[in-house]
């Protein structure tokens, strides 16, 4: 009872100290498509499919035709629930558009402040179940400008965050993304995540909230701030394709993960964090896919005082055939991070398959 109570606590907490914070709807930093992530995350400059409305909205502007793209992964034991889907179409030979949604959630929580009734008694009947679910929808727009090989693109998002009837939050914010792809094959792609900063407004059930404030003795006191506000994030990525054979090909891409406040990334001061990443994908035939990367490279502080640097590695593979593309990736293999590995699936497909 005590676990799940302290569970639900940690859970309102999340929604304090408002103002400006260092992790804010961190849920939309996890990344969608297995392609991508078993490159871990290295595709801002090569993305060009509808999976491009979440890495760089400028790649949709390669789109050939109407596009979908379904993700499903499950974080910390199948505790959480990771989801994500998508629709992209070229409007023109110009410009593209796509709508996506992703839902992070964990269900099923115990609800135990009603445990204990008016005299005392422990009723097992009291315990109700709730989820607590975090939603983005986004809207994107990328067009062609007038330079050959350069294209700009767009993400309008809204926010809704919500955990059981205790508490629910509405938020706003906008993504920019540019892709330049030179004739001598390098592709560089700059991603500007929250440009205008996000903002997330949250809205607290004063009565539930009332059942837990003297829970913890002389804590919950009063209402957490109902105001957050996430800093922009810079990523800036190269890539390049080699001709390993007739039929092999090798695509090497790396990118600068740029945060405005101090972590502990690899490189990190007072005013911003810096932490790369590399991905490699090796295709046969444009239909068998082997992908490996390497991201999340933090300095840990161990027992005895030292700092470590840790890094997230991640492996995938890939198979399409006809239109419609099936890609896994297992992340953080060897357990060299703080990050549990994950198991993630998505699917890709062309519709033009069904006016064949």
């Amino acid at each position: 009872m005590k676990k799940h109570l302290s569970y639900f606590l940690f859970l309102i907490s999340c929604v304090g100290f408002a103002q400006t914070r260092k992790y804010s709807n961190e849920f939309l930093n996890i990344g969608v498509d297995a392609a991508s992530l078993g490159m871990a995350n290295s595709v801002i400059a090569q993305t060009g499919d509808v999976n491009s409305a979440y890495w760089n909205p400028a790649g949709l502007t390669q789109l050939k035709d109407k596009q979908v793209g379904l993700m499903h992964a499950s974080y910390f034991a199948n505790i959480a629930q990771y989801d994500y889907a998508a629709f992209a179409m070229p409007v023109d030979e110009q410009s593209a558009v796509a709508l996506s949604v992703i839902r992070f959630g964990v269900d099923d929580i115990m609800n135990t402040t009603e445990l204990i009734d008016q005299n005392g008694n422990i009723d097992y009947n009291r315990i109700k179940l709730f989820s607590t679910a975090d939603y983005a929808f986004t809207a994107s727009y990328a067009r062609k400008l007038s330079v050959e090989g350069l294209s700009i693109g767009a993400n309008a998002k809204v926010v809704r965050r919500i955990i059981g009837d205790f508490a629910k939050s509405w938020g706003f914010g906008f993504d920019l993304g540019v892709q330049y792809h030179s004739p001598s094959n390098w592709k560089f792609g700059v991603m500007v995540r929250d440009i205008t900063t996000t903002y997330n407004t949250w809205s607290i059930n004063q009565k539930e909230y009332d059942k837990i404030k003297d829970a913890v003795e002389g804590q919950n006191q009063t209402l957490p701030e109902t105001t957050e506000i996430t800093l922009p994030k810079f990523q800036i990525g190269a890539s390049k394709d080699f001709a390993l054979s007739e039929k092999m090909r090798l695509t090497a891409a790396a990118v600068l993960h740029t945060e405005f406040y101090e972590t502990n990334a690899l490189i990190s001061s007072g005013g911003f964090s810096i932490q790369p990443s590399l991905g490699f994908e090796v295709g046969y035939t444009e239909m068998v896919f082997l992908r490996a990367g390497m991201g999340n490279f933090q300095n840990e502080l161990q027992i005895d005082g030292k700092e470590k640097v840790t890094f997230q590695p991640n492996i995938g593979l890939g198979f399409k055939y006809k239109g419609i593309q099936i890609d896994y990736a297992l992340t953080d293999i060897g357990d060299q991070s703080a990050a549990l590995y994950s198991n993630i699936f998505s699917l890709k497909m062309d519709l033009s398959i069904f006016s064949k």
